[in-house]
């Protein structure tokens, strides 16, 4: 079990980019969160089995269509078990 904080930059709010890492992430079994920050970007702290992270990561570069990823921070850490379920921060 692993957990990441992994930053998206780019033009990734309010093209429906929190919804996609959504569906990506509990068909994968994660748990954790998504939310805008005020720069612009978007946060997910995602814990789980390293691969199941590993292939969120590639659908994460990708996006859903009307974004555009440009960059990506990934900061790997021990999972802490506080999630239960993948969700949505406002």
């Amino acid at each position: 079990m692993k957990a990441a904080q992994i930053i998206v930059s780019g033009l990734v709010q309010g093209v429906g980019f929190r919804y996609f890492v959504i569906r990506k992430a509990r068909a994968l079994g994660l748990n954790g969160f998504v939310k805008n920050t005020y720069e612009g970007d978007v946060e997910i702290i995602v814990e789980g089995e390293l691969g199941m992270i590993n292939q969120l990561i590639e659908e994460v570069k990708v996006g859903p269509i009307s974004s555009d990823v440009r960059d990506m921070k990934i900061d790997w850490s021990e999972p802490t078990g506080e999630f239960n379920g993948f969700d949505v921060i406002f």
